[in-house]
């Protein structure tokens, strides 16, 4: 989640929560007040009946609400002694109204004389209740308007507080280290953005400074290495065609060049890893991986034939990436000459492609092999001298600089599988 929706998030529920105690507070606080304004009116309209019996004997006989908003019925004086005023909130039939209304009734005792009458008196809330439901829907109305304002008017606050970081954001992301493009910077005048913008410049230049040291060391040790390497190959080569020497020590020589020469793969291979990291490879254009397939092939049909491989193709669809152009066919040549290398003399291997999609299965080795180490530097499945242990390495790493993902599966055949997409 983004950190302005977060802080929307944070906010929205803290309104939330506040708006809604003091809506709560609010309602219950005014339903008292009118509950006081009525209870009051009853009180006063008690004494004043309470009067009226003093004068009209008659008011003393009041039976039913027919006439009036209040009955008396005469109790014992235990009863009367007992009773204290109270309120409650009830129905009553209303002729004119030919309805149940509710209302809001008193219930008291009194002495008269030498008897103990209950007095009930009772005040009509339509009104009051119609105003307390205009007034819950009014605050219902205005803690939802009041939510959206705040949310909206913050939304856009936010938006406009965030803005500089989101545009480094972006800078960030669409920066590139082997580039020499202008360090991001921060517009607007806020302290912390100022502070980040200080803190990731410092750490791009620094950044910089060890890819770059880090790129001509590996240039200069590799040529440094190739030369003398390259001296030496030819040196032994020259002491092979002398007939000076004897078989023993020719022998020697050979696996001498033969280490020299597995040297220089080795370098050449470590070279190349260490460029496709450090993302020195930015040509990309749109490429066929079916041709890559067919010219890669075609390269190693003599290596094939030696092995005694039969190397099958399934072109079951037409695959277009866009990549460097050189390191589609190392992708494509490392995986298809592992799977010659270590098949077993008159195996074969099946290269197919479907959408997105290349597989090759090879026979060879009856066991699985360790698909946690099968991808990782100088892993070896074979002690054979001639394998740097770096094939594999090298195709996980073009796979991970494109976003490709590769795998590994057995069953009963080696099968390695690069989706594109």
């Amino acid at each position: 989640m983004k950190l302005l929706n977060q802080s929307l998030k944070y906010l929205s529920v803290s309104i939330f929560l506040i708006v809604t105690i003091w809506s709560a507070i609010f309602y219950i606080n005014m339903l008292d007040e009118i509950h006081d304004s009525i209870d009051d009116g009853l009180d006063n309209y008690k004494l004043l009946i309470i009067k009226r019996t003093e004068k009209d004997g008659q008011v003393l006989e009041k039976r039913d609400f027919e006439e009036g908003n209040f009955t008396i019925h005469q109790i014992t004086e235990k009863e009367a002694l007992g009773m204290r005023d109270y309120f409650t909130d009830t129905l009553l039939y209303m002729e004119n109204e030919d309805d149940l209304e509710p209302v809001r009734m008193l219930t008291s005792a009194f002495k008269h004389g030498d008897d103990y009458y209950q007095l009930t008196v009772f005040n009509s809330t339509v009104e009051e209740d119609d105003l307390i439901e205009d007034l819950f829907y009014s605050i219902i109305w205005l803690y939802i308007i009041l939510v959206a304002s705040i949310v909206l008017i913050n939304n856009v606050v936010l938006q406009r507080l965030w803005k500089p970081f989101y545009l480094l954001l972006g800078d960030l992301k669409a920066f590139r280290i082997d580039k020499e493009s202008p360090v991001p910077i921060v517009k607007g005048d806020t302290k912390e953005f100022k502070e980040l913008e200080l803190a990731v410049n410092s750490l791009i230049i620094h950044a910089r400074e060890t890819y770059s040291s880090q790129k001509k060391f590996t240039e200069n040790a590799s040529h440094e290495l190739q030369t003398p390497l390259a001296i030496i190959s030819t040196k032994l080569e020259l002491m092979l065609e002398k007939e000076s020497l004897d078989p023993e020590n020719a022998e020697i020589v050979g696996q001498i060049l033969q280490t020299i020469q597995r040297l220089t793969r080795l370098n050449k291979s470590l070279l190349l890893l260490t460029k496709i990291e450090n993302r020195q490879f930015s040509e990309n254009s749109e490429i066929s991986i079916n041709q890559v397939v067919a010219r890669s092939v075609e390269d190693l049909k003599e290596f094939a034939d030696y092995k005694e491989v039969k190397i099958l193709v399934d072109n079951s669809c037409e695959i277009q990436v866009k990549m460097d152009e050189n390191l589609a066919s190392i992708l494509v040549s490392n995986l298809i000459r592992n799977a010659i290398f270590h098949n077993s003399d008159g195996g074969n291997v099946t290269i197919t492609l479907v959408e997105n999609s290349l597989r090759i299965r090879n026979s060879g080795k009856l066991t699985a092999l360790d698909s946690e180490k099968i991808f990782t530097r100088f892993h070896k499945e074979t002690q054979k001298s001639s394998s740097t242990g770096l094939g594999l390495a090298i195709v996980h790493a073009i796979c991970k600089l494109y976003g490709f993902h590769v795998s590994y599966s057995f069953d009963g055949k080696h099968c390695f599988e690069v989706k594109m997409s």
